[in-house]
């Protein structure tokens, strides 16, 4: 009998060690840096992508595939408003791959692009953080340090103060819920930070943005194609700090059919209020055009009613089918007006923005025919 529970206690005590030894060597792991043109075995990381959407998920495609992330940065000093977009870019057959850094002024309209080699691409298998070449970002600080044709653009901004995304594990791990594990989809859709207080400046060829006292957003996209047509609506920059609202409307193609699916939110005294085709709201097109949308989403408890408009934009490269070889408009200094009421008509919310992320992509028609 003695015999019987030492032996039980030995082999106790050699789980114990094998678990905490696989532990350590998955900390030491997730905490290094890597090449993605290395396509090293990670298989830890596998599973921990599944669990934090925010964190590189392509790190063992060959071909078709792009992923980037959007930082949306708006100063509180000076009227500076800038987007940077930094991501990896592979072709349908694998043979043009690179890294880029996209970059728009949102009171200009002026758009730059990046190119760098794809080896110049660097992920952490730890958290969200990118490196393109000198380059790095994470969800607390970006880093520039550019300088080709001509222009050149150097800073540093940090990010404080972030309201994540409340990520409920596995089962439900971003905005895309369920939705997440379907296969086959063209697209995904990530967001990292809802709103976030920003710090530092960056000097984009020769002019100086302040972000002190700014404010920030990032999300993130991957797969292999943007949608054929989108509607995209973003901004923290209402009358009162702390509120924020995102919405993405797309058509998404499935099994040889497709339909127009739609996921958001409303973040508004620390707390977030999601609506998406999943969660059994409804949206309902009220007019569209190519500068301005009037729509409503309805759910069990709020009827949000949106209207955007655009009076200029700005021309960004958009991925398809890997390649970074479609164009489409983006403005990041729209018009909002969102007005959230109950479901008796009781208005409980009604707020501006006069710095709105705004992209009407496609045919807004055929998002309007498609739903379901």
């Amino acid at each position: 009998m003695v015999q019987s529970i030492s032996k039980v206690r030995i082999l106790f005590i050699l789980v114990l060690f094998s678990w905490g030894l696989s532990a350590d060597i998955y900390s030491q792991e997730t905490r290094a840096e890597v090449r993605f043109s290395d396509y090293p075995f990670l298989p830890f990381y596998e599973w921990k992508k599944l669990k934090h959407p925010e964190i590189f998920q392509g790190n063992r495609r060959e071909d078709k595939y792009f992923e980037g992330w959007y930082f949306k940065m708006v100063s509180g000093v000076n009227s500076g408003i800038l987007s940077v977009i930094p991501g990896i870019s592979i072709s349908e057959d694998g043979e043009e791959q690179h890294a880029f850094i996209q970059l728009i002024d949102g009171n200009t309209t002026e758009t730059w692009y990046f190119r760098f080699p794809i080896e110049d691409f660097y992920f952490s298998t730890a958290d969200f953080a990118v490196r393109i070449g000198p380059n790095y970002f994470s969800a607390d600080r970006l880093f520039l340090d550019l300088d080709q044709d001509g222009m050149q653009v150097k800073g540093e901004v940090l990010m404080g103060d972030k309201v994540a995304w409340p990520s409920a594990g596995v089962l439900n791990p971003g905005i895309m819920g369920w939705y997440r594990y379907v296969p086959f989809m063209q697209c995904y859709h990530g967001v990292v930070s809802m709103d976030h207080s920003l710090s530092g400046k960056i000097n984009l060829g020769g002019k100086n943005y302040i972000f002190d006292k700014g404010r920030g957003y990032i999300e993130k996209d991957w797969g292999s194609s943007m949608p054929s047509s989108w509607i995209w609506i973003q901004t923290n920059h209402f009358e009162t700090p702390g509120i924020s609202f995102m919405l993405s409307v797309a058509d998404v193609p499935w099994l040889g059919k497709s339909f127009t699916g739609f996921l958001g939110f409303f973040l508004k005294d620390g707390e977030v209020y999601n609506f998406a085709s999943y969660t059994g709201a409804k949206l309902l097109f009220d007019s569209t055009s190519e500068s301005k949308i009037n729509l409503r989403i309805l759910d069990s408890q709020h009827e949000y009613i949106v209207e955007a408009y655009r009076d200029g934009s700005g021309v960004l490269l958009a991925p398809s089918l890997g390649s970074m070889d479609r164009r489409i408009s983006e403005s990041i200094q729209a018009k909002l007006v969102l007005t959230i009421k109950d479901l008796k008509g009781k208005e409980l919310y009604k707020g501006s923005s006069a710095v709105t992320g705004l992209e009407l992509v496609g045919d807004l028609r055929a998002l309007k025919d498609n739903l379901k």
